[in-house]
Formats: C-alpha cells, sequence, structure tokens
C-alpha cells in the first residue's frame, strides 16, 4: 500500500504543475492590455528618475497601451529630468503627462517633461512654466571654495555661465517643443523670462495638448488621437482598458530615502565615526562594520547627488582638527578651527540652489556640536588615561621597587606588594637592598640594585 501511494505521488504533482502553468498562460492570454498610471510628487530627483524609467521597462513587458505621468513638482535635478526624458522620448508605449490633481503645477524640470512627453495635460486650476535654470550639479562654478568663487569670478565671467546655462535650456526645450510640434516661443519665454502659465490659457496658446478634469475623462478625450511614437504613428484604443497603478517598489523608496540630502550627510558621518573608532580600538568589529556600510551607502548617494567636493574636504578637515585637539591640546585653536571647517563644509556640500537639496541647519549644528564633545573632550579624557601608569595587573610591577629577601648573585627571592617573587639580576644583591623591576618574563622579575642610602646601608650590614 505505503509503496503504491508513493508511486502515485510524482504523477499526481506533474498533474498539479502542468494545470497550474495552464490557468497562468491562460490568465495572461485572456489579459487585457492596460494603461499605466504612475505619480510623481515632489522634487525631482535620483529616486523619480528610478520610478520613472523602470516603470517605463515594465509597461513595456505588459505591452501597455498607454503610460500617464499624474504629477505635481517643483522641479528637480537637471541630470536626473533629462535621464527621464530619454527614457519618454525612447518609449515604445505612447506617454501622458497630466499635472493633477487641481492645485499642481509643473514647473521648472516639470515643464520639460511636459514637453517631451507624446500628450501633454494639464487639470483645472493647474500652472506650469517657470523653467529658468537655477544652479544644479555640474552647471556652478568650478570646483573649489564656494563661498569664495562669486568673489574670485568677475562680473562678466558669471555673465557668461550664466548666458551658457540659459541658451542650453532654451535650445533643450525648443527641440522638444519641435518634436512634439508645441508652442517654441512661448518654451522659450518659460525659459528666459521664467514666465508661466495657467492650464487654459497653455492649452490656447499649444502648450499643452488637453484640459482633463480626471483620469477618466483625460481617456476619454485622447481615444483614437494619432500620436508619434519613435517615428511610427499609433492610433490610441484605450475603450474598456483597465488602468492600473504602479507605485514605486521598495528600491525606489530605498533610494528616495537614502538620496536624501540629510540622510546622506548624516550616513557619511556615521561611517567615517565608525572607521576612526574601529581605527582606535582594533577588533571592536561593530563600529568599523556598520561604520563601512553606512559610508558605502553615502559615497553612492552622493555620486547621484549634486555634491561640492570642497565641502567633502572641509568636513574631513574639521574632523581632523577636532582629533588634534584632542592629541595635542592648542587652548582650543584646533578645535574651533576644526568646528569652523565642519560647519562650512556642511553648509556648502550641496551644490545647488534647489530648494529640497540643502542640509537642514539644525542637523548641521547637532552634528557639530556632538563631534566637537566626542573628539576633544572623550577621545581627550581616553587619550589620557590611557597615558596615566598602569595601577594594577602584571604591567604594573615594571618600575616598581622590590626588596631582596636573600642575598643572591643571578637568582633569588624579592618581595613587592606583599608577594614574594622569583627574581634575575645580573648583579649581586645583598639581603634587604631595595632592587627595581625591570620587566616581567612569566612568573619571573628581572630586577637592578637601586643605588640609594638604604642599599649601602644594606651592604655595610
Amino acid at each position: 500500500m505505503v509503496k503504491l501511494a508513493k508511486q502515485l505521488v510524482l504523477p499526481a504533482m506533474l498533474m498539479l504543475l502542468t494545470f497550474g502553468l495552464y490557468l497562468h498562460a491562460a490568465k495572461n492570454q485572456t489579459r487585457e492590455p492596460p494603461v499605466m498610471l504612475l505619480s510623481v510628487e515632489g522634487i525631482i530627483g535620483p529616486s523619480t528618475e528610478d520610478y520613472i524609467v523602470r516603470s517605463l521597462e515594465k509597461a513595456s513587458q505588459q505591452n501597455a497601451l498607454l503610460i500617464i505621468i499624474r504629477m505635481d513638482t517643483p522641479g528637480g535635478l537637471d541630470t536626473a529630468m533629462r535621464k527621464i526624458i530619454k527614457a519618454i522620448t525612447g518609449s515604445e508605449i505612447p506617454v501622458a503627462t497630466y499635472v493633477a490633481p487641481t492645485g499642481s503645477r509643473a514647473a521648472s524640470a516639470g515643464t520639460y517633461i511636459l514637453y517631451a512627453s507624446h500628450i501633454a495635460a494639464m487639470a483645472p486650476g493647474t500652472n506650469l512654466g517657470a523653467a529658468t535654470p537655477v544652479r544644479i550639479g555640474g552647471a556652478s562654478p568650478p570646483a573649489g571654495d564656494k563661498n569664495k568663487g562669486k568673489q574670485k569670478q568677475s562680473p562678466a565671467k558669471q555673465g557668461a555661465m550664466k548666458s551658457k546655462l540659459i541658451n542650453d535650456a532654451v535650445a533643450y526645450i525648443r527641440s522638444l517643443a519641435e518634436l512634439r510640434g508645441r508652442n517654441k516661443e512661448w518654451a522659450e519665454k518659460a525659459v528666459r523670462e521664467a514666465a508661466s502659465l495657467p492650464a487654459k490659457e497653455a492649452l490656447k496658446l499649444n502648450v499643452i495638448d488637453i484640459v482633463a478634469t480626471g483620469t477618466g475623462n483625460l481617456l476619454k478625450q485622447i481615444e483614437g488621437r494619432k500620436v508619434k511614437v519613435r517615428g511610427e504613428t499609433v492610433t490610441l484604443r484605450l475603450t474598456g482598458a483597465p488602468i492600473r497603478q504602479l507605485l514605486p517598489d521598495w528600491r525606489s523608496r530605498f533610494l528616495s530615502v537614502i538620496t536624501n540630502p540629510n540622510v546622506a550627510y548624516i550616513l557619511m558621518l556615521i561611517g567615517i565615526y565608525g572607521l576612526i573608532l574601529e581605527f582606535a580600538n582594533p577588533g571592536a568589529i561593530v563600529p568599523g562594520t556598520f561604520g563601512a556600510i553606512a559610508l558605502l551607502l553615502a559615497l553612492y548617494s552622493f555620486q547621484l547627488l549634486p555634491i561640492n567636493y570642497a565641502g567633502v574636504a572641509l568636513i574631513l578637515l574639521g574632523i581632523a582638527l577636532m582629533i588634534g585637539e584632542a592629541f595635542q591640546p592648542s587652548f582650543g585653536v584646533l578645535g574651533i578651527g576644526g568646528v569652523l571647517a565642519f560647519v562650512i563644509g556642511s553648509i556648502i556640500l550641496m551644490e545647488t540652489d534647489l530648494p529640497g537639496f540643502g542640509i537642514d541647519m539644525s542637523v548641521i549644528v547637532t552634528f557639530a556640536a556632538t563631534s566637537a564633545l566626542i573628539f576633544v573632550v572623550v577621545v581627550g579624557m581616553a587619550i589620557k588615561a590611557r597615558r596615566r601608569p598602569v595601577v594594577s595587573g602584571m604591567e604594573e610591577l615594571v618600575g616598581g621597587e622590590a626588596v631582596a629577601l636573600e642575598d643572591f648573585e643571578r637568582k633569588g627571592r624579592v618581595r613587592i606588594h606583599s608577594e614574594t617573587w622569583q627574581a634575575v639580576t645580573e648583579t649581586s644583591v645583598h639581603k634587604g637592598q631595595k632592587v627595581e623591576v625591570v620587566r616581567v618574563k612569566g612568573l619571573i622579575l628581572e630586577v637592578r640594585p637601586k643605588n640609594t642610602s638604604d642599599n649601602i646601608l644594606a651592604k655595610e650590614t
């Protein structure tokens, strides 16, 4: 009976597996191509780029009919914006950017993305524009002291740099407007004059294609519309298509956390402190492990963010000076200089004037005060404690004073701290003579006579 049951188990499992695969295939065959809905709120940065680019790839894999990016943004980083636009213009699926709900905006980088989309739509009570480039990573003065750069650069040089930024941005947005057949003149005005438009005026000026009251109304208005996707004309047939929302996955959410400038800054400092503690106490393991992980995460975040490496250098210099104050007291000169370098470096760390990409001053002050306390006070106390003479254990015997219990030339007995020890010496020693412990070898003390009046008296007796 048991043998028969064993023989039936394998065929039954194979049948269940085959049936499951059949149901999965049948489900995929009957599934209607969806309309994918993405949601972008807040500043456009590395996490937004990752979310949109990867969502476009997923939509292509699922043969989506349309991708809707519902947007409300004040702008963001130029690098992230350009990568998003590359993904949109290279997408096999039509992309509709929809500024919604009422009260939302597509400012700065959002305007460029709106212009790049196959369909540009806005909800009533929304606006777009103000696309003049601000100081962005890679477009600001060369690495160096950011706070001194403005003084060293002549007005003519500053004007030339600003002109380059604006001309580049104008050429870029005009090329997008030409690609989608939208208003090029107003696009240039949005960059040069930071102009903005409400939804209805944007529709009149051919800046956008549709004003829609909701996602359903948007789909209804674009039904049957023809758009060019990678050079080919595509007619949108969306009636009855299910709307599937794609939310940011764990990777995008994690990236959103670690690319927050405040979080990246804290990770960097935790990493530095952890490695310093590990080097100061070899074998502790925990500080070094967590410090290395935090520092690697910070470095990954920094290569995605607009970082001023002069700021990083000043932070490291500040930490080094505070450690120097602990090792070599300088009446506060090194410590104060270290705190100043640390604070200035933290302030100029982010190479951008975009709101939301600076480091909060409360975070800077907290870490500056904590660093000063740790390195100047705590580390200083630890160093002083290490320099004190040993008061317990075998090491404390070295340099101590012992008394010979007998006459001996090479080996004999001595008393130290009320304990009797075997001792060796290179000269003769008399009973009662005081000797100094030179070193400890296992349970034997190496001693040498002390030339004191007591020793002279011991020799005479």
